[in-house]
């Protein structure tokens, strides 16, 4: 698989290491903060200040649509506090860790907040879905209360300079897919369906269309769907097979794509078929036949068949605790976890601060450590929030998903 030098040369700097590796010295916390940002979360939390434990809460969807994110973030996030806990903690004081149901809802995304605000929380891992992490981005520069969100793709998701991210943004998934498709010449003709009421599926696909034209792709179709008329594909898969293209791009989520392969199979079409990280969760669908996933590839940056020390550990405790194989979200969380316990670690924050005040420690901290994580090796963050992490593509292959 070649490498995506040109796409990597517009990544953005960032590093992730499972064990706490930091970087340069330690940070000071930031001067100035406005006042009324600050009078929102100086209160000093007793509870973690007396039983010496940071309190880290998530926001996702465990109920709905989009549960198979949620459940997984925060599964592959507990396996991370625990591991990081059994090991003694971060400089001593241990983590807790509370997640809160949000539908892949921005409203109730903004309820489950506040309820975290209610439980002390001093530093959110969240939220996993792009609208509901938008939301909830405003309410935390607000608080000036530190965000890692696992999987929230969406660029206004790290606007602010206290939230940032594990995952690619959706600009870059789209340039990288583009990319990557061109270099490893898999289709000069391309169809595209996508989602234009879903902020995450048309960023995706803006950024792909850019790039398209540079790798020597034609997008003879590009046909869109809404959240209202998102269960019949017919119209748009005939307009692709109309065109010839010899690939379907799906920057959408994997419960639509169940129902463009089974509607695409009734047809008599069988196009390459080629998406990003919504796509994980595929094979999972309730009723999918998944032998029509067969030869699907997404642009994702785990595998769990990997065979590095760190996946298969991870992999074997995830299905022994949970029964099922992990998805690139729980690696996300598990690397999110770890993160945010590096970065505690080189800032040298305690559990009696204040949230804001661990938030300025933070913000300096990010941009210091390096981990290597189950999604990426030596990951770093700019001050801008955006990781740096190589792209990888996986294949669904005899029903399972295998790295390429």
């Amino acid at each position: 698989m070649k490498k995506l030098q040109k796409f990597m040369s517009l990544a953005l700097a960032c590093t992730l290491t499972a064990s706490f590796i930091t970087g340069c010295g330690s940070s000071e916390s930031s001067e100035g903060t406005n006042n009324a940002t600050t009078e929102n979360t100086a209160e000093t939390s007793a509870d973690s200040a007396t039983t010496g434990t940071f309190k880290i809460g998530g926001i996702g969807p465990v109920t709905g649509g989009a549960a198979v994110y949620g459940l997984a973030v925060q599964n592959g996030a507990q396996i991370a506090i625990d591991e990081i806990n059994a090991a003694g903690g971060v400089n001593g004081y241990m983590l807790e860790f509370k997640f809160e149901d949000d539908e892949h809802d921005a409203e109730k995304a903004i309820n489950a907040y506040n309820s975290l605000k209610d439980w002390d929380m001093q530093i959110l891992m969240g939220t996993v879905t792009s609208t509901p992490c938008q939301a909830v981005a405003e309410k935390t520069n607000q608080d000036n209360l530190f965000q890692l969100t696992p999987s929230g793709s969406a660029p206004s998701c790290v606007q602010y300079d206290n939230a940032f991210r594990i995952c690619f943004s959706d600009p870059a998934q789209g340039y990288a897919s583009a990319q990557y498709i061109g270099e490893n010449n898999l289709a000069t003709k391309v169809a595209v369906i996508y989602d234009s009421s879903d902020v995450y599926s048309s960023g995706i696909y803006e950024n792909f269309y850019a790039e398209a034209q540079n790798q020597g792709i034609e997008i003879v179709a590009a046909e869109a769907f809404t959240a209202d008329s998102n269960t019949d594909f017919s119209v748009q898969l005939q307009k692709a097979k109309d065109a010839g293209a010899e690939l379907v791009f799906l920057p959408i989520y994997y419960k639509e794509v169940a129902l463009i392969l089974t509607q695409a199979n009734d047809m008599g079409y069988a196009p390459m078929f080629f998406g990003c990280d919504g796509l994980d969760g595929l094979l999972a669908v309730e009723n999918f036949d998944t032998s029509l996933a067969e030869g699907v590839i997404l642009l994702t940056p785990f595998a769990a068949d990997a065979t590095d020390d760190l996946t298969v550990n991870f992999v074997t405790k995830y299905e022994e605790l949970y029964g099922e194989t992990p998805n690139q979200f729980a690696a996300d969380a598990y690397d999110a976890i770890y993160a945010i316990a590096a970065a505690l670690e080189q800032s040298g924050a305690t559990p009696d601060m204040s949230a804001s005040e661990i938030c300025d420690l933070m913000k300096t901290a990010m941009t210091e450590i390096s981990v290597d994580g189950l999604t990426s090796s030596n990951i770093t963050w700019n001050a801008a929030g955006e990781p740096t992490k190589e792209p990888k593509a996986v294949k669904i292959v005899d029903g399972v998903y295998t790295a390429m």
